[in-house]
């Protein structure tokens, strides 16, 4: 026969914490020893150190230099109060990079993601030189922004570029693309759509032959089309990972900023300027490092609002499946 304080089953709570018999069958859980403590606080330190110098510091320095009309020199004495926020809003140049950053994030989502997605599942198939062609196919991800803003700016070099050479060809001049208002936000977009492609399409490709072949084969067998098995199995199983690279779409581009600013510098007429290039801008060039903390905030709380209401929103059933089953296995 047992003690009275022996428990049977599965432990719950804290790890490593005993669960014991509390008043009337309430379950308590004794807390952790003090030598687990101390290697926690030991191996947490560091990170919590790095993580409060360079991400909680910053945007703290940030916010409280919004706040005065400074130029970055001597300790910020002119307090203008939210000034500085109310003239980005009314700035129309900060006003066209929300409006660019928008036209962005929907190019993204409607062509660079389903071109992955398109990518992903024709390399999942039998393919002469397969990896190959995932090689070439992810190589522009490895290279930095600065090496892909250099090559694309000498591809389209005007008389001398490879794309300058072959739109002559085609009647067209390719070196006027970031010169013209018109079209420079495009090849922008094409640039960046490049570069980031391939990180998509592993991602997407890696999801894909995490679903067993059965699924798929009992579909067929069961009279789906090819179409229709993709459609009803395939693609609903991608949901996580796709949702995953829409995240990292949006919040990328509402950072975007050394590819465009090696490209362009933001011209022509702040045609292709973002919400980062202006702050570079402003706080490096002009010197109104108020202002410039001010648009660095307003960028934070865009992707603040937008990490948390898609994890609240978009992720909430991913997440809650990923916790069920780390409670189901402790």
């Amino acid at each position: 026969m047992s003690s009275p304080s022996t428990v049977s089953g599965p432990r719950r709570g804290h790890p490593g914490a005993a669960a014991l018999p509390g008043p009337r069958g309430v379950r308590r859980v004794a807390r952790p020893r003090p030598g687990r403590r101390v290697a926690l606080a030991v191996f947490l330190a560091p990170a919590l150190t790095l993580f409060l110098l360079l991400v909680i510091a910053p945007i703290v320095v940030a916010s409280y230099a919004s706040l005065f009309k400074w130029n970055g020199f001597n300790l910020p004495e002119n307090f203008v109060g939210l000034d500085n926020y109310l003239r980005a809003f009314a700035d129309p140049v900060f006003r066209g990079d929300l409006w660019r950053a928008l036209l962005l994030i929907v190019g993204s989502l409607t062509i660079q993601l389903p071109v992955a997605l398109a990518l992903a599942m024709l390399l999942n198939q039998r393919l002469a030189g397969r990896s190959l062609y995932r090689l070439v196919f992810f190589a522009p991800y490895v290279l930095s922004e600065v090496t892909t803003a250099v090559l694309f700016t000498l591809v389209f070099s005007p008389n001398r570029g490879l794309g300058d050479t072959i739109s002559g060809w085609l009647g067209a001049e390719a070196g006027a693309i970031f010169a013209d208002p018109d079209t420079v936000l495009i090849g922008v977009f094409l640039v960046v759509s490049w570069k980031y492609f391939g990180l998509y399409m592993i991602l997407l490709l890696a999801a894909r032959q995490g679903i067993p072949k059965e699924l798929n084969e009992a579909a067929l067998t069961d009279g789906a089309t090819t179409w229709q098995a993709f459609r009803h199995v395939t693609l609903p199983l991608l949901g996580p990972t796709i949702r995953i690279a829409v995240f990292l779409s949006v919040i990328g581009t509402i950072q975007l900023f050394d590819m465009v600013w090696v490209l362009t510098g933001g011209g022509p007429i702040h045609s292709s300027e973002t919400m980062a290039v202006t702050m570079y801008q402003y706080g490096f060039r002009r010197f109104e490092v108020g202002y410039a903390s001010a648009i660095s905030i307003v960028m934070f709380l865009l992707s603040l609002v937008f990490a948390l209401f898609y994890q609240r929103v978009v992720l909430r059933r991913d997440t809650a499946g990923a916790l069920t089953v780390q409670g189901g296995q402790r």
